[in-house]
């Protein structure tokens, strides 16, 4: 055995034996060296013990099951390390399969999360019992970090579910699932209500199963559905390519490309040649770039920011109680919703009640939403609701120590509604704008306590969207940045702290992205390949449909006072190709965007009906053309070089709020990993980036000149993280 075997070994008078996991050195199991040489310890007695053995119940003794592969020993892999990475995926399987195989009932007794190699493990057992918790998931989320799974959960889930069915609902969306939906979904058999039954359960099942096996492993095994060769199954074989592709948007994500591959090909042949095929797509995709940048971003990136981030050390936890929302528009009624959903009580205020009442209508309907489809009980839907008071009256704010403004983007407007409440609310009370673009700084000048005003960006639909934006003025205090990212966490949000801009960090470097889009536009490219260029580059909404949904009105506005900021300082205007268009779209056709129901596409009924024809006779230049290559770098490459202009100008604090911010705020391509991890990531790291910027801004102009900083990085061979 191991000298630090963390697999405990116990067996009872029964004959069964249990084995908890419980990695000495972390919070969490995972499949790290100490695994390996546990498990590997541990079959090996099972099987040279195999005759005094009833069965065996493999469980855990930390909060959760089994947290999966070590991402730490993953992300750092290269090609250099295929042969290792083969190998060790090779014995990983080959300890499952001898577990699985050992002539004896195997029973899992879960306790709590079971992802990635941990339902693997799981999966390996002959039968599955989990504690009903609410915090506790099941699921293959693999792809979700540019990988697939890689213990054998491919084959193993095709053949417990079918092939539709395991590609549909949990290998190509990752998708988490609570105890109640694992189960429906036959990833797990039964549940409990407490660890002791969970483990009583497991024993029991055990004693009563002596012969059980696998199904795969008995006599006349079909996979459910039928395999590849069934007729049924063959005729839809040739489609999934081309609906894969559909999905995806024509994006190249290797990883969902290569999930569907290892599935149908494993699928064709027996359990261990399937498990062969396994690895060698994932082994493929480990050493490639995409799944770096995806494990830096949603795992290195989002532990650092999910851990505090840029929240200044030494602040006591701050929980709000009370909060005051000022305006009941989409965006207030949003956040209070989110608020309420939380369990904190809010005031919802409007210029009148009837307005604010309309307001909690927002709430209503999602709700109503979530219990019809089984989220929600109605008693817990009416405790949210009853949380959420619609007001007029600025007296009912008494007491609210957290207060959020989201009123239209005017300056005047947002210090008037701060100023009808500054005396009632909480003396220390945050108070929080819910700004886009407007200088928080400036703001600031119409409230007494400066030091507690901060920008709280939320982003639409708040109840959808992870984000929030928090934007430090020059005066906030430090303990309101504290305050402000514990409340971001208190309601379901994952924060990024930036420092105070005009469009602070998102709103600046999506308008980029955007404006790039409608320049091409105005340079004669056909519009629908602007679209195309957006979607395969991984955007999850091409941009011009994405700048009909938040209007052409509201980037014109921000435009003209940001020229006119820049006009009455010292800063430079340097007009962009885009401006013209936006322009003859708004003033010539009357064209404003979804809300004003014409745009860059027509609608009908309020639906989209495809790109408008006007976008053709008036813009578009037949024959002109650009490499298609350069209409999505130059999308890509005009947000990256603002991020890194955001960090030279200390917009930015760090490289994770530049990346999570990215991906989770304004849509940049997840398998970039973020806008600075892109750069990072580009053929030839920073000095391949570096080269490209200079192609494009001989191209398509100076705005794709790399700043010096980026280009003494690349001399350095530094890069950004």
């Amino acid at each position: 055995m191991p000298e630090r075997n963390m697999i405990h070994w116990e067996r009872g008078a029964d004959g069964v034996v249990v084995l908890t996991m419980d990695d000495p050195d972390q919070p969490v199991n995972t499949m790290n060296q100490t695994y390996v040489e546990s498990m590997e310890a541990t079959v090996t007695r099972l099987e040279a013990e195999r005759e005094d053995i009833a069965g065996v119940v493999l469980a855990s003794a930390k909060k959760s099951f089994f947290a999966g592969g070590d991402i730490g020993f993953m992300s750092e892999a290269g090609p250099g390390n295929a042969g290792e990475l083969s190998e060790l995926c090779t014995v990983l399987k080959a300890q499952l399969r001898r577990l699985e195989t050992l002539g004896r009932p195997v029973a899992a007794a879960m306790n709590g999360t079971a992802l990635g190699g941990g339902l693997e493990i799981a999966l390996a057992c002959h039968r599955r019992i989990t504690l009903d918790t609410t915090g506790s998931r099941f699921g293959l989320p693999e792809v979700t970090l540019g990988l697939l799974p890689g213990v054998g959960g491919v084959s193993r889930t095709v053949r417990l579910l079918g092939l539709q069915e395991a590609l549909a609902g949990v290998l190509l969306t990752g998708r988490r699932y609570k105890p109640q939906e694992a189960l429906a979904r036959g990833l797990v058999h039964e549940l409990t209500r407490t660890p002791e039954e969970t483990l009583a359960r497991a024993r029991q099942w055990v004693l009563d199963h002596p012969e059980s096996v696998q199904p795969w492993d008995t006599a006349g095994f079909r996979i459910p559905g039928g395999d590849p060769s069934h007729p049924g199954v063959a005729a839809i074989l040739p489609t999934l390519p081309a609906h894969l592709r559909k999905q995806l948007k024509g994006a190249d994500l290797p990883a969902p490309r290569n999930i569907l591959a290892a599935a149908v090909e494993s699928a064709q042949v027996d359990l261990e040649a399937g498990q062969r095929i396994e690895t060698g797509y994932l082994v493929e995709l480990m050493t490639g770039q995409v799944s770096a940048n995806m494990m830096q971003a949603f795992f290195h990136d989002m532990r650092r920011i999910k851990s505090g981030g840029s929240r200044p050390e030494g602040r006591p936890r701050h929980i709000a109680h009370r909060v005051g929302v000022l305006g009941a528009g989409m965006m207030g009624a949003g956040i209070a919703y989110s608020c309420a959903r939380s369990g904190v009580p809010v005031v919802l205020k409007d210029v009148s009640y009837e307005a604010a009442k309309t307001g909690r209508g927002h709430s209503e309907r999602l709700l109503a939403e979530a219990v019809a489809r089984g989220r929600l009980s109605r008693a817990e839907s009416d405790e949210i609701l009853a949380r959420i008071m619609p007001t007029a009256d600025p007296a009912d704010l008494a007491g609210c120590d957290l207060v959020i403004e989201a009123v239209f983007e005017d300056p005047d407007l947002k210090q008037r509604v701060f100023r009808e409440i500054e005396d009632v609310v909480a003396p220390d009370a945050v108070l929080g704008s819910n700004t886009s673009t407007l200088p928080v700084t400036g703001l600031a000048k119409g409230v007494r306590r400066p030091e507690d005003f901060i920008g709280l960006h939320f982003f639409s639909p708040v109840d959808r969207m992870p984000l929030l934006e928090i934007v430090t003025g020059e005066e906030t205090g430090e303990r309101t940045v504290a305050k402000a990212v514990d409340i971001a966490r208190q309601i379901g949000k994952t924060p990024i702290v930036v420092n105070d801009s005009r469009g602070f960090f998102t709103s600046r470097v999506m308008s980029k992205f955007l404006d790039e889009a409608v320049a091409m536009v105005g340079e004669g490219l056909s519009p629908a390949s602007v679209e195309q260029a957006g979607s395969q580059a991984g955007y999850p909404t091409p941009p011009l449909q994405l700048l009909d949904e938040l209007t052409l009105t509201l980037p014109r506005k921000i435009r003209e006072e940001t020229k006119a900021a820049a006009s009455a300082g010292t800063g430079q205007w340097h007009p962009h190709g885009s401006e013209p268009v936006v322009d003859r779209m708004i003033d010539e056709f009357g064209r404003g965007g979804r809300s004003a129901g014409a745009g860059f596409y027509e609608y009908v009924d309020g639906r989209r009906a495809g790109l408008w024809r006007g976008l053709y006779e008036h813009f578009a230049v037949p024959g002109r053309e650009i490499p298609f290559e350069d209409m999505k770098e130059r999308m890509l490459f005009s947000e990256a070089l603002e991020a890194v202009r955001c960090l030279d100008e200390g917009v930015l604090r760090s490289v994770p709020d530049a990346n999570v911010g990215s991906l989770l705020g304004i849509g940049f391509p997840p398998w970039t990993g973020g806008v600075l991890q892109y750069v990072n990531g580009y053929p030839g790291g920073p000095h391949g980036f570096v080269v490209r910027a200079r192609e494009l801004a001989g191209r398509y102009g100076e705005r794709f000149e790399p700043p010096a900083s980026l280009v003494t990085t690349a001399e350095k061979g530094g890069r950004y993280g």
